[in-house]
């Protein structure tokens, strides 16, 4: 009797055994046909390029190596005055559409003006990039691997050191956190090896970020009244409060061409953009009245201790900041769902 117990329990595991092994195989061959048919989706490429000619050449030369063609690369030149124009002609090999801009409409205005044309082409997933990166061959088919609404590639720099700035965790209900970005994947992960396959990002730049049409269907297209910076981090805030999941993809490897350098640049012109769209991001999405208020107390901060720092030229940015941003509180109407052509 015990043997036959025994023979049974035996049978018992080898029969959950084999489960286990048919609901594995089920589950890799859902993954399976959910990556054959984001394989399958069309992608259109946007960039968004000023007078960096040669950066943009070598971003050109990556996306041509690419395992897996994007369907288009739309090109937004803001009124270039270098060589961008011979680059672009000698890109023949990649299904290039050139919009050229009359004037200067900063990163936000080229990439409002790239994802229209590249809705209006009806594209099933739009990837952004500046023309300083350059993605690895396959990166654009690891991304595609994955069936959610808002990726992102990892950037690292030329010598392969993680400087995926990408925000773990941004916080916009603390009144005291002056700088809403509290953790960065480089700043919690030593290396790429370290991280997990994917991470939940809270906020990301447009420097490989693939996001599905039925996001732009939901909430619109970039703002282009920011310029420059933070016009990612408004669109991707945005995304996640519609319920759109943003993940990092650890393999998806964007390798940048530059070192980060703004955070010394708060009394320049840039400092005003800087100062200026991070108030209109508390204005906007501030999770309770302490945190709307916060940049009134960044900015008498900054003209308080301007002669210890930045001088007068950081304090007259912080000023006109201030000012600029309280009409900039709500989204404007070209940024808003509903926009955006509909045929598809």
């Amino acid at each position: 009797m015990r043997d036959l117990d025994k023979l049974d329990q035996r049978e018992e595991l080898d029969h959950r055994e084999e489960l286990d092994h048919r609901e594995e195989a089920d589950q890799r061959e859902e993954l399976d046909h959910r990556g054959e048919a984001d394989h399958r989706a069309s992608v259109a490429v946007v960039i968004v390029t000023y007078n960096r000619a040669d950066l943009l050449d070598r971003t050109l030369r990556g996306l041509a190596a690419q395992t897996r063609r994007p369907d288009v690369v739309v090109v937004v030149d803001n009124a270039s005055t270098d060589h961008t124009a011979d680059v672009l002609h000698r890109h023949g090999e990649l299904p290039l559409e050139v919009l050229r801009s009359e004037e200067n409409t900063g990163g936000a205005g080229g990439f409002h003006q790239g994802m229209r044309r590249a809705y209006e082409l009806g594209v099933d997933r739009i990837w952004l990039m500046d023309d300083d990166v350059v993605p690895a061959p396959d990166c654009l088919a690891v991304l595609l691997r994955h069936d959610v609404a808002c990726l992102a590639a990892v950037r690292e720099d030329r010598s392969g050191r993680l400087v995926e700035k990408a925000a773990l965790r941004f916080d916009l209900r603390n009144p005291l956190r002056i700088r809403p970005k509290s953790a960065s994947v480089d700043s919690t992960y030593p290396d790429r090896a370290s991280m997990p396959p994917t991470v939940a990002l809270e906020n990301v730049a447009f420097e490989g970020f693939l996001v599905k049409r039925e996001v732009v269907d939901a909430i619109g297209l970039p703002d282009p009244t920011f310029f420059i910076f933070y016009d990612d981090v408004d669109f991707v805030i945005r995304a996640r409060r519609a319920g759109f999941p943003v993940l990092g993809v650890r393999d998806a490897v964007m390798v940048r061409q530059l070192d980060f350098d703004q955070q010394h640049a708060l009394d320049t012109w840039k400092g005003f953009y800087m100062f200026r769209n991070l108030f209109v991001v508390h204005f906007r999405y501030g999770e309770n009245p302490l945190v709307r208020a916060k940049p009134w107390l960044i900015a008498l901060a900054v003209v308080l201790l301007s002669p210890l720092r930045g001088g007068r030229s950081e304090a007259a940015n912080v000023t006109k900041a201030i000012r600029s941003a309280r009409g900039m509180r709500a989204l404007p109407g070209a940024a808003k769902a509903g926009s955006p052509p509909t045929p598809r």
